[in-house]
């Protein structure tokens, strides 16, 4: 029993550390400058709740941040879904020269962060003329090895039987992928849908290279705004701000959390 209530407490003093910047965070947002600075600091529900959420949200374009954030996000992972699960499709059930290779290469790229590609992405989407666009937010972000990996381990754990009885009547690769793979990847992409949102709605060095106009900036850099728009910096404001922009990929992971769960556990038994 003893030490049972040692472990919780012990999990619960995690949970709590975890969590205390957020809740920080929350409380701050809802603080005058004052009550902010104040000493000794008070960890207390302030009075400027509602007027630091609506000056964020309005005088500091918010909205219009978080709805370009979405688009990209939503597009980049469905685009990278996609092309992850034709690609595992191929190096999985399809014969072709060099496939172990290739896959391999696949893999090396995880180690490539985007950061030293920076360059010469940049002058490539110049050329193609995407600067200052939602192409050149969403394209070159297409390609996941991440999303390949997962999509070909849940495929090397369905029974080659079940295979056989598709050939045997008659279905193609497309229908097979449609009938069969996609029902049975469900954890799988919604796992990917998790890693690639939060990953996209958190992008801030690409976005603020590419991207002059404010009308189609991203919220990371926005929320840059909130501190450098300011004579002297509100940070009341700023917290509701960062609170704001969390909510979206915070409800995406509460939502599909189990079936993230899920789709790591799978890609891990084989």
């Amino acid at each position: 029993m003893m030490s049972h209530l040692v472990v919780h407490l012990l999990l619960l003093a995690a949970v709590f550390v975890v969590a205390a910047p957020l809740l920080i965070a929350f409380i701050f947002s809802t603080q005058t400058p004052a009550q902010i600075f104040s000493y000794p600091p008070k960890f207390t529900i302030g009075s400027a709740l509602v007027e630091n959420y609506k000056t964020a949200w309005y005088e500091y374009n918010l909205g219009v941040y978080m709805k370009n954030s979405f688009i990209i996000a939503v597009a980049v992972t469905v685009g990278k879904t996609i092309v992850s699960f034709m690609a595992a499709l191929a190096l999985v059930y399809f014969r072709f020269p060099l496939k172990g290779a290739i896959f391999t290469f696949i893999l090396l790229t995880l180690m490539m962060p985007t950061e030293i590609m920076i360059v010469a992405l940049f002058e490539l989407v110049t050329k193609l003329g995407w600067s200052n666009s939602y192409a050149a937010l969403i394209v070159p972000f297409l390609a996941s090895a991440t999303g390949t990996f997962l999509f070909r381990q849940q495929f090397l754990q369905i029974p080659t039987s079940l295979v056989d009885a598709a050939k045997i009547d008659g279905a193609g690769p497309l229908r097979f992928a449609w009938s069969i793979l996609l029902p049975m990847s469900f954890n799988v992409i919604a796992a990917m849908a998790v890693i690639q949102f939060v990953y996209m709605w958190n992008q801030y060095l690409w976005p603020l290279i590419v991207i002059r106009e404010n009308a189609r900036q991203v919220v990371q850099v926005g929320l840059k705004g909130l501190t450098s728009g300011q004579d002297a910096t509100n940070w009341g404001i700023v917290m509701a701000g960062t609170i704001i922009a969390l909510l979206p990929a915070l409800i995406v992971f509460m939502l599909l959390q189990e079936q993230f769960s899920r789709g790591f556990a799978m890609s891990e038994e084989k």
